[in-house]
């Protein structure tokens, strides 16, 4: 279908071409005809690169979202590949004839993907179903019960699970205890086995395996240590040996890269078009007060990795050692409580002003530039205070730290810093280009209320 899909853009990008507008650089041409060899040629292209690219493997799309970026990956590695040959053996090819069937081929291969997954969805009934067992009915054996229940349409059937609590079967669909799989995959004609066992229970799982060896089974593992992870964890294969990597960044690699671009060209431009205000603020600090202009600070940033932010100096030099004047200690449980405040003693005059209208945070466009932090992202965090984190909060350091981010533009600084944490997760577990976008959008109507900036 893909081959097909792809002779029709290419012919139909023949077709348009003497029809397109007055472009710039575009010649006029009253008909166009292409060699017999490249109708063969591009087809075949865009299939192996499809076929390298594992466009094809049912493991690698399950989610529409994944499914969708693997293809435009391989579209363009599928692309560049075929320019190569067009400029090498066939220069009669224009760039725009090009263009416009690449696009064109994007929007079908796309396209019909769309509508197959919505006609699955809406009329399929799989021509055959595996009917999958899950071993353990605890936290992680429920979340890929309800995995397998949101994709049922692709024909995975939840038998039911088994458990040694059968307590559980007021709200489960409970088959037996675990030492019953046996008679259970036997009488059910389960295909497939997923142990989702808690770690206490690991001792089980040789026993359980062994138990079903002669049986034509599949048998798949749900390591429970996911809770350890940073955000979510992963599977590598070490020279042969397969691996837990419990610190799998939130970000895969089309994610960082199209992130580091927007920061170097949204940054870039910003940095130059302030840069006159920049200069100004800098002699208003100077001014005001004896120190330096910038002030650096450690931060932890990314991965926990510390760097020095900066941002004009708002307080007087020795601010640091008066930082006891504005902590509090939560009698709860003892944690120091550190909370910015509207009268805080440190701030100089024109550092006021810069607090409230933000405008101390410039400086951190060079952060951005150099890498150590992100236009958007959570707050980097100061390490004595990251020193006091749960485990849990540490997520928060999965992604590139940022000048902005969601509790900035939801509350500002009108809560305790270390319970921002809930909205930094939210912006890990979320996260989306278009969100950056939206949150770089609303963070100057934010700025000028003046809510929670002090």
């Amino acid at each position: 279908m893909d081959a097909c899909l792809t002779l029709l853009a290419l012919y139909l990008a023949v077709v348009i071409r003497p029809f397109l507008p007055q472009f710039p650089y575009l010649v006029p041409v009253n008909q166009l005809t292409l060699s017999q060899t490249l109708y063969i040629i591009v087809p075949s292209v865009w299939v192996l690169t499809f076929l390298l690219s594992s466009v094809y493997d049912p493991k690698r799309i399950y989610k529409i979202t994944d499914e969708v970026q693997t293809i435009v990956i391989a579209e363009a590695v599928a692309a560049m590949i075929c320019a190569g040959i067009l400029y090498l053996g066939f220069r009669e090819f224009s760039r725009w004839l090009f263009a416009s069937f690449v696009f064109i081929n994007t929007v079908f291969i796309l396209g019909w993907r769309v509508l197959l997954r919505m006609s699955f969805r809406l009329w399929h009934q799989p021509s055959r179903e595996r009917r999958v067992l899950i071993v353990g009915a605890g936290k992680t054996g429920r979340s890929v019960g309800n995995l397998m229940q949101e994709y049922h349409w692709a024909g995975l059937n939840l038998v039911g699970y088994l458990d040694d609590n059968l307590q559980k079967k007021n709200s489960l669909l409970i088959l037996g205890s675990v030492a019953d799989v046996r008679a259970v995959v036997e009488k059910h004609h389960i295909e497939d086995v997923v142990v989702a066992l808690p770690q206490r229970a690991y001792g089980q799982i040789n026993q359980l395996t062994m138990t079903l060896h002669d049986l034509p089974v599949h048998v798949r593992v749900v390591p429970d240590y996911f809770s350890l992870a940073l955000y979510r964890a992963s599977v590598d294969d070490f020279g042969g040996i397969p691996m837990i990597n419990l610190r799998d960044p939130a970000l895969n690699e089309v994610q960082r890269l199209v992130k580091r671009l927007f920061d170097l060209i949204v940054g870039g431009i910003m940095t130059l078009t302030i840069s006159p205000i920049l200069v100004i603020i800098g002699l208003l600090v100077k001014l005001d007060s004896h120190g330096p202009v910038i002030f650096r600070q450690e931060r932890i940033g990314e991965n926990g990795r510390i760097f020095k932010m900066f941002k004009f100096r708002t307080m007087v030099p020795n601010a640091d050692s008066q930082r006891d004047q504005i902590t509090e200690i939560n009698p709860q449980n003892g944690r120091i409580l550190f909370k910015k405040r509207p009268d805080d003693p440190r701030v100089t005059r024109i550092g006021r002003f810069l607090r409230r209208t933000s405008l101390d945070e410039l400086p951190q466009l060079f952060n951005v530039l150099l890498g150590d932090m992100s236009l958007v992202g959570p707050r980097p965090e100061l390490p004595w205070l990251v020193d006091q984190y749960e485990p849990w909060q540490r997520k928060r350091f999965a992604v590139p730290q940022g000048m902005t981010g969601w509790w900035q533009v939801n509350g500002r600084s009108d809560k305790p810093l270390h319970l921002h944490t809930e909205d930094d997760l939210y912006y890990v577990q979320n996260y989306s280009i278009w969100m950056d976008i939206y949150i770089l959008l609303k963070t100057p109507w934010v700025v000028l209320r003046g809510k929670g900036a002090y």
